[in-house]
């Protein structure tokens, strides 16, 4: 058997997989359909464009049961995502264990205000704020691969609050509005009630700022390694909180909360970097890049967060900050907590924290190649069905990457051969509002 028969084989029984988490069997051939439009060639990855390269001979009926079948269909997008999770990491963990599991969000840019959750947000696509839908994800990776295996979209207050809007898209009762944080620490709960194997969290600093998001995953007992910014303060070895105040003669209790003055706070973790000596900046490289051995200049030292610690009894337990200054810059450009053992050596806490680059090129293929921001619907059903079809027709591609060197990931999917040129309805439209 050839590589492509090998492949197709495969691909078949991913997909005999996936119906079983559809459910109905009417429910495989648009669910396969719909797979193959997503990963064949072609710069349109919305209903219509798909049933023309997947079906051009019977482009009504088929745009119409694709299209009824991720905008309609009851099924679980949690059941697909679970079965796509189980073939890649299959595949992944022939090259090695899972190292990291990734957080993140992306942005949907779209026109109007009708879609689902779109609002007047940042948006990492446009790199500012800007009109869009954004959805919260996470990854698991290892060095070779990664697929994204939890997904949900962030539903602004102005969504969430408005019971008119909520019906009209369909957003089910039990949603109410979360943070991007608190939905993340949804997402580890259920992949660890899943079973996944576990691995450090790796986030950046839109998550890693926010301090009970740390102290809701060293709740849970898990390690993580997060992006903060320049301004969060930490206490070091050398400066630690003042104890509470004794107590006064005659004057009753004596305090309990730790304290802090003008003469007497913690630093900021850029001003902490700029004051550390030559001799505590080492040269670390991390991987290969297209130029070569990926390298910079990096610190690492034991310091204790002081986020409103003024209000608390004890000191924050200690943790390690990394701190990345590339030579010949004028100041520090990221800085990462991370709860790690203290036994961890500062090469492999640059290697795990540099990890979450993996989740940008998911992002980057996941859109370009796949069509994840292609969606035209409205609906909240629909958005998650078309994520849950991109995420799990991407794992396969991911899987195929793992098994074969070089990638033929989906050499076997050929464009059908029409009776007649087809002509679909109409142009693809803009993205819905």
């Amino acid at each position: 058997m050839d590589l492509d028969s090998a492949c197709e084989t495969r691909f078949e029984a991913y997909i005999d997989l996936l119906a079983k988490a559809v459910g109905h069997a009417d429910r495989r051939e648009p669910m396969r359909a719909y797979c193959q439009g997503l990963v064949l060639p072609g710069d349109r990855k919305s209903v219509e464009p798909m049933a023309a390269r997947v079906d051009p001979c019977h482009l009504s009926s088929r745009h119409q049961s694709m299209h009824h079948f991720v905008a309609d269909s009851g099924w679980s997008d949690e059941g697909v995502l679970g079965v796509a999770r189980m073939w890649a990491l299959e595949a992944m963990e022939t090259q090695g264990p899972l190292e990291a599991w990734i957080l993140d969000d992306t942005g949907f840019p779209k026109k109007g205000s009708h879609s689902v959750g779109v609002a007047h947000q940042y948006c990492g696509v446009l790199g500012k704020t800007g009109n869009c839908q954004c959805a919260v994800s996470l990854t698991l990776a290892n060095r070779v691969a990664s697929i994204p295996a939890a997904f949900r979209l962030y539903l602004p207050e102005s969504w969430a609050s408005n019971s008119m809007r909520r019906e009209k898209v369909g957003v089910p009762k039990a949603i109410v509005f979360q943070t991007k944080w608190k939905i993340a620490l949804g997402l580890i709960d259920h992949l660890t009630e899943e079973g996944v194997p576990i691995a450090p969290i790796l986030a950046d600093a839109a998550y890693g700022d926010a301090t009970a998001f740390r102290e809701g995953i060293s709740q849970r007992h898990l390690t993580y390694t997060v992006g903060v910014g320049p301004t969060l303060t930490v206490w070091t070895q050398e400066r630690m909180p003042l104890s509470p105040r004794p107590k006064a003669p005659g004057r009753g209790r004596p305090g309990k909360r730790l304290r802090r003055d003008e003469e007497h706070k913690p630093s900021s973790v850029r001003n902490l970097a700029k004051g550390l000596p030559e001799k505590a900046w080492q040269e670390i490289d991390w991987a290969d890049g297209t130029k070569g051995r990926l390298r910079s200049r990096f610190a690492l030292l034991r310091v204790r967060p002081a986020h409103r610690d003024h209000l608390r009894t004890e000191p924050r337990p200690e943790e390690w900050l990394l701190i990345e200054w590339p030579e010949g810059t004028e100041e520090p450009d990221h800085y990462w907590l991370s709860n790690e053992k203290p036994s961890i050596s500062m090469r492999d806490l640059v290697a795990q924290a540099k990890l979450r680059w993996r989740i940008e090129r998911d992002y980057q293929e996941l859109k370009d190649e796949i069509g994840l921001d292609h969606y035209e619907g409205r609906g909240w059903r629909g958005f998650h069905h078309h994520a849950s079809l991109c995420i799990a027709t991407y794992a396969f591609v991911v899987a195929e990457r793992a098994r074969l060197s070089p990638p033929k990931p989906s050499s076997f999917f050929k464009l059908p051969e029409p009776a007649v040129s087809p002509r679909p309805r109409g142009r693809p439209a803009p993205p819905a509002g």
